[in-house]
């Protein structure tokens, strides 16, 4: 075998192996052709179709979600298969559960206000429609997500029926079949609760905006753009890592699509600069996480933060922005340490094309990283302004001839619109199998109770054992699945010690986002892995290397009196200069950490070194730590501890300082 056929064998084991990983997040499809795959298709662009229409006019409640889960159950079940060794063609029990669900929700739909009235005392078609459409639900999760959170939302409706013979604190009173089902599938608190009502009115919406984006060379434009940018330049590599994740995670919302789509790209460069494949990796998974925490699209979870908080979605964006700046900084210092640590060199990413040629040619596509937030700012609800959004994206594409969605193109993005959310929009509905049994039995309180009396009334080990309870959940269901879960369970023990309830659904949110770099689901650095052919668990550590400073700074939020000044809210009693200072503050003690973890600062640091950027970063990040025993943080340690941080930093910069011009 030549040389040249060598390579290409490999090339097509890496491509595989990263459309596996792809698969573990996204399902394994059915491979479809011919009439089966237009059919496919066209019910794909049906649905987004009527999606569109639904922001844009108005679809009773009571319709649209069911319809939502219809048309999502319809759809998996003709393009995901019971099982991967039966994705050559559709299966006669495929079509029979596809048909089954259309059924089910024409059943809903017929019943009107009827249906929903009779739900706690439900007849017994009610109940065998019920049990058939829980199974079909759980079934579509486990098809395009895995076994995992099926098998959570089972464990949750045995907790509902066996009450009574639960030893306390766990115990409670019971329900039976007809009432539980009657409850999860009758209601809007179950099934078609919040998780689904988001579902269907942004979250598809959004899966559509960015499907669009792609399919008009966005994506590549953003790339191209970031590595022309910082092409010539000392550590050019990792900096456009870092500028490509932003550019293009913030209309993705995908931690492995905008890992696979970049490294691609990427990893050539990375290795001509020195990294080795581990490093490598790991920068382009922690990029790629990036994508679920950055404006305007963030991931799933964060649409279903404001319908919990009943906020807009523009505030979680508002409260979002410093926590992406800070992730972003983050990696950049890690990345700048780098280019230190490995003498990494700068690389010649010259293009065809100039910056200013390139960004006049297709710089219109950055309307779309601004158009949604301008709209909602303009006073539009979220629903129509990314219905606009769309718009907007689908006309400016006509201005290049490259970039221009043809009939083929558009029908493309429409169809991947809809298929994009499948996986999520089955999340959902399971997900609402768990809120349903927990808001029936009063389970989040109960657990929150028992959190804090574990914790003795401490805010810092409630937060830290809060933390552990989302990064376990995490380790074994997607973010969106970790997030609903966490959000109604353990949520309340935090607000219940005061911190204010935006403030704990997003620590909450960034620690089920953890999940995408922590094994067994890292799916972000295996596919990095697989890109680049290093060790899959060697690279989720250097991933875990690179973002660990940034995911601590949600303590922050819940923590520090003022910590909420990195969710742009002012403190109590505070001004917006306390939301500044806290932010400095925060970045000056992530840089501590970075230090700490890299073995480097301003230039290579010993172990006294790394161990005073431990201490900076503890005294900055966590200052409460020294009231670790209390239910109460006072703000003056907070302040005193602050101060000696500082100084420490200062002491940092000065003897690396004075050790390079000894040098």
């Amino acid at each position: 075998m030549t040389q040249a056929s060598q390579d290409d064998a490999l090339d097509a084991d890496k491509r595989r192996r990263v459309d596996e990983l792809v698969e573990q997040e996204e399902g394994a499809t059915n491979r479809l052709s011919g009439w089966k795959g237009a059919l496919v298709t066209a019910l794909a662009i049906g649905a987004t179709l009527f999606h569109l229409y639904a922001a844009y006019d108005i679809v009773p409640t009571q319709m649209l979600r069911p319809i939502h889960v219809g048309l999502v159950l319809l759809l998996i079940f003709l393009s995901f298969p019971l099982a991967p060794r039966w994705r050559d063609r559709i299966r006669w029990w495929d079509v029979l559960a596809a048909l089954a669900s259309v059924a089910v929700v024409a059943y809903i739909v017929e019943g009107g206000e009827d249906f929903g009235d009779r739900s706690s005392l439900p007849d017994r078609l009610d109940v065998w429609v019920g049990i058939a459409f829980v199974v079909l639900v759980l079934d579509a999760t486990r098809r395009t997500t895995g076994l995992i959170m099926p098998v959570v939302a089972l464990i949750f409706v045995a907790y509902a029926l066996i009450g009574p013979l639960l030893p306390p604190p766990w115990t409670h009173k019971g329900y039976d079949v007809d009432r539980l089902v009657g409850h999860l599938y009758m209601t809007l608190e179950g099934i078609f609760g919040s998780a689904i009502d988001v579902s269907s009115s942004l979250i598809i919406l959004f899966t559509i905006f960015g499907a669009v984006l792609q399919s008009s060379g966005a994506g590549k434009f953003f790339i191209d753009f970031s590595f022309t940018a910082m092409g010539g330049k000392p550590n050019s590599a990792g900096r456009a890592i870092v500028l490509s994740s932003f550019l293009l995670g913030g209309p993705s919302g995908s931690g492995v699509a905008t890992t696979v789509t970049i490294g691609s790209v990427a990893y050539p460069l990375l290795s001509k600069a020195g990294y080795d494949r581990n490093a490598a990796g790991g920068l382009l998974a922690a990029g790629g996480l990036g994508a679920i925490i950055s404006p305007p699209v963030l991931g799933a979870a964060a649409f279903l933060i404001a319908e919990f908080l009943k906020i807009s979605y523009l505030d979680v964006i508002r409260m979002a922005m410093v926590p992406t700046v800070l992730y972003y900084f983050t990696l950049l210092v890690m990345a700048e340490m780098d280019a230190g640590r490995f003498a990494i060199a700068s690389t010649d990413m010259s293009a065809s094309r100039t910056l200013w040629q390139l960004t006049r040619g297709q710089g219109f596509h950055f309307t779309s990283l601004v158009s949604v937030v301008v709209l909602m700012v303009l006073g539009y609800s979220p629903t129509l302004s990314v219905f606009y959004a769309i718009l907007m994206a689908i006309a400016v594409s006509y201005l290049s001839r490259e970039t221009a969605l043809t009939p083929r193109r558009l029908a493309e993005a429409l169809a991947n619109g809809t298929i994009g959310v499948l996986g999520t929009a089955a999340t959902c509905a399971s997900a609402g199998i768990i809120v349903g049994v927990v808001t029936l039995t009063g389970l989040g309180f109960k657990f929150s109770r028992i959190v804090i009396e574990y914790a003795g009334g401490s805010l810092v080990l409630t937060a830290v054992y809060t933390a552990l309870i989302v990064w376990i959940v995490g380790l074994s269901v997607p973010v969106t699945a970790s997030y609903i879960i966490c959000a109604v369970i353990a949520a309340p023990a935090l607000i219940q010690l005061g911190v204010p309830d935006y403030a704990a659904h997003m620590f909450i949110f960034y620690y089920a986002v953890l999940s995408e770099v922590s094994p067994p689901t890292a799916l972000s650095p295996f596919a990095a892995a697989a890109i680049t052919g290093g060790s899959p668990y060697l690279t989720t550590l250097q991933s875990w290397k690179y973002t660990m400073p940034a995911f601590l700074v949600p303590f922050v939020f819940v923590l520090d009196p003022a910590g909420v000044g990195l969710l742009l809210s002012v403190p109590k009693n505070g001004t917006w200069l306390d939301v500044a200072w806290v932010t400095f503050t925060t970045a000056v003690g992530i840089v501590g950490f970075a230090a700490a973890a890299q073995g480097w600062f301003l230039g290579r640091a010993g172990i006294a070194i790394r161990c005073l950027g431990v201490v900076v970063g503890v005294a900055l990040l966590f200052p409460s730590i020294i009231d670790a025993l209390s239910s109460r943080i006072s703000a003056e340690h907070i302040a005193w501890v602050k101060a000696v941080g500082l100084v420490l930093a200062a002491v940092m910069v000065g003897v690396q300082r004075l050790s390079r011009a000894r040098r």
